[in-house]
């Protein structure tokens, strides 16, 4: 019944990259959230299954990327849609200023850096220091809920 309720929760999705010894890693997360202002942060919450979280500790650099509407073939491709070697091939990306792909398009990015890890069940959760943040012109995001795209 839990996870039932919490299908019904819509959420904003976004691409989390961090660095690989191949190159970037990414996956799509729907589990983030303002932290503070001051200083400027996030929580990120991930599965320890994925491919992405034996990459994250303290001070490790960390790119979030808030998807548009239009962006749901990345949100498909990082959701497990794509090989992971080929997931960067769709969407333009560019470099961001802590060195990980940021994705252009996207409603905003923010290239962060970990500051606290925190395991908690089947997730851990992550704390992570905004360096600088960039947002589109237009307020369009993708939004998920009970299985696909509103």
């Amino acid at each position: 019944m839990f996870r039932a309720a919490m299908r019904r929760l819509a959420a904003s999705v976004s691409i989390v990259v961090a660095k690989g010894d191949d190159g970037p890693v990414g996956i799509a997360a729907t589990s983030i959230t303002s932290l503070t202002v001051d200083p400027p942060a996030v929580l990120v919450c991930i599965n320890r299954t994925t491919s992405l979280h034996a990459l994250l500790m303290p001070t490790a650099p960390l790119s979030i990327n808030l998807l548009a509407r239009s962006q749901k073939d990345v949100s498909s491709a990082f959701g497990g849609g794509t090989p992971r070697e080929e997931r960067f091939q769709i969407g333009e990306w560019t470099e961001g200023k802590n060195g990980l792909p940021r994705l252009s398009g996207a409603q905003a990015n923010l290239d962060c850096v970990i500051d606290v890890m925190l395991a908690y069940g089947t997730h851990s959760i992550a704390i992570a220091r905004v360096l600088s943040a960039s947002v589109s012109d237009r307020v369009d995001p993708l939004i998920y809920q009970d299985g696909g795209y509103l």
